[in-house]
């Protein structure tokens, strides 16, 4: 048996922070997940590209570690500069001579040869330091990759792009870069609607540049593995497989999330030193611990609930509308999904990108109601055992819809989704520490389906709206059929609930006594609950 001696003081560990390097963080191969990628091209051909992909994904990683191998190469020389600091700087006046300034401060760091600025006139500033640059790496030719360039707005933008443009046709060995890269979170096709006056982009145009635009994989189950089996290798420390196979299925390979499940479960949940085995249970600590944290990374996708291009995309998947406007071509859903917040796919459409990012947004949207909820101790909610009273619970909510509905929807900036969120709100006010409630949604559902862990025990319960268009019992006989095969997928022997909310004008015709209902449907045991 190999005999593990890392030292505690060398070890590696999962990082969340920052971009990894193979000496202190445990991390896989950035250039493998790159798809649409034909790197060895770039150089060679002399081509200018993009990389896209949403944060926490390792863009950053594999810009540093392509630089490395290029530069070990000697066959050219390439830098990373990052020019964040831009942002908020749209006038070109300001943000030039910040991009000049990291220029300077980034092959100073990487020990290159340092351009000087030698114009102050902004609109041929980069151009005038990239083409000194050049020269003073010739007769190496210069690569460069920009990092963040989505932060650049307006004017600056504009006058980013023009000059890159205006350098490229005579791009060469001491004259101009020979290959940049465009890093960020969006398109290039963005940038050239912006720098054309809003003007879209056409075949011909010669602003188009760009050879490719490529992007960042997540990990797959196997890398996921992989990534763990460094661990191993390092400290003898195991997972089980039904572990990968959690933390594949939470978070769909994003690699933050990943790693922070990594991290917590063997430094938090587990001692550093431990080499105990980790097992789901652990994973299932880590998950909770990282929810309730609100890491930087998380809080920053709930702030993106407040921009309205991305409201109506949410909200619609979180209600299961069919909406014919939201394609994948849609510029509200194409930044949904740059920002890494929804995924599409055959099988199930558009859906929030992962479980733990939907569980992160639900509780960011319905945080407000949550909070100021009544005690769970004020309700009926408990059996004398200790085992979850879902007949009680959802009994108390009804009598809180009855009561505050009306005025709570008033305040609530996802009003089509205010029921969904609301109930939400209700279990995870009893649902802690191990227990929690799963959530599928997806555009074009039709429905919420929520399985609700408690004390060992599961809980199924579907969300459904009647709308205008609908008739009642249709909707009620469609729920029934859904529930049963969501209830069968999941754990066949537990009890059901179909909640229905009636957003109806003329259900507000209605007397209250008629809108709250409550039955048991006896030909499959599914409690009918109408709201």
């Amino acid at each position: 048996m190999k005999e593990h001696t890392q030292s505690a003081k060398n070890r590696r560990f999962f990082n969340t922070t920052g971009p990894c390097n193979p000496n202190d963080h445990y991390m896989l191969p950035p250039a493998g997940r790159l798809v649409g990628a034909q790197l060895s091209r770039y150089v060679k051909d002399k081509l200018y590209w993009v990389l896209h992909a949403p944060r926490q994904t390792g863009k950053t990683t594999f810009l540093k570690s392509w630089m490395r191998e290029i530069n070990a190469g000697g066959e050219a020389v390439a830098c990373y500069v990052s020019v964040e600091r831009c942002q908020g700087l749209p006038e070109i006046e300001r943000a030039m001579p910040a991009i000049c300034s990291a220029i300077r401060e980034h092959t100073h760091m990487f020990d290159f040869a340092v351009p000087e600025v030698k114009t102050a006139d902004a609109s041929s500033m980069l151009s005038n330091i990239l083409i000194q640059w050049s020269e003073l790496v010739s007769p190496q030719p210069l690569i460069i990759l920009f990092d963040e360039v989505d932060v650049l707005e307006g004017e600056a933008m504009i006058s980013f792009l023009r000059q890159l443009r205006g350098g490229f046709a005579s791009r060469g060995v001491g004259v101009f870069p020979v290959s940049i890269a465009l890093v960020g979170m969006h398109d290039l096709k963005d940038y050239i609607t912006a720098a054309k006056d809003g003007k879209a982009p056409n075949p011909g145009s010669p602003f188009n540049i760009k050879a490719d635009s490529a992007s960042l994989s997540n990990f797959t189950r196997e890398d996921i593995a992989k990534l763990f089996a460094q661990r191993t290798e390092d400290t003898g420390q195991q997972i089980t497989p039904e572990a990968l196979d959690y933390a594949f299925e939470q978070s769909k390979g994003q690699p933050w999330i990943v790693n922070s499940l990594f991290m917590r479960a063997t430094m938090r949940v587990l001692d550093e030193e431990s080499t105990e085995t980790v097992t789901v249970a652990h994973l299932r600590e880590a998950r909770g611990q990282m929810i309730e944290a609100r890491e930087t990374h998380l809080d920053t996708l709930g702030e993106r609930l407040r921009d309205p291009r991305i409201k109506h995309v949410i909200q619609t998947i979180i209600i299961g509308n069919t909406d014919p406007s939201m394609g994948r071509t849609n510029r509200d859903v194409e930044l949904a999904t740059d920002l890494g917040l929804i995924c599409w796919d055959t099988a199930s459409g558009f859906t929030i990108a992962n479980p733990i990012y939907e569980e992160i947004l639900t509780r960011y949207l319905n945080s407000g109601y949550h909070d100021n909820l009544p005690p769970p101790s004020a309700w009926k909610w408990q059996k004398p055992d200790g085992s979850l009273d879902m007949d009680s619970l959802l009994r108390e909510f009804q009598k809180f819809w009855r009561r505050h509905s009306e005025v709570w929807e008033q305040k609530s900036g996802y009003t089509e989704a205010f029921p969904h969120l609301l109930l939400m709100a209700f279990l995870q006010r009893v649902t802690n520490g191990g227990e929690h409630v799963d959530r599928e949604s997806a555009a074009g559902r039709g429905r919420m389906d929520l399985a609700v862990e408690f004390g060992g025990a599961c809980y199924i319960i579907e969300v459904k709206v009647v709308y205008s268009y609908d008739s009642p019992d249709t909707v009620r006989e469609e729920g029934l059929e859904q529930i049963c095969e969501y209830r069968d997928k999941v754990n066949a022997a537990a009890p059901a609930w179909l909640v229905i909310f009636d957003r109806r004008p003329k259900a507000k015709e209605l007397t209250w006594d008629e809108r709250i209902t409550w039955e048991v449907d006896k030909a499959t045991g599914v409690t009918v609950v109408g709201c």
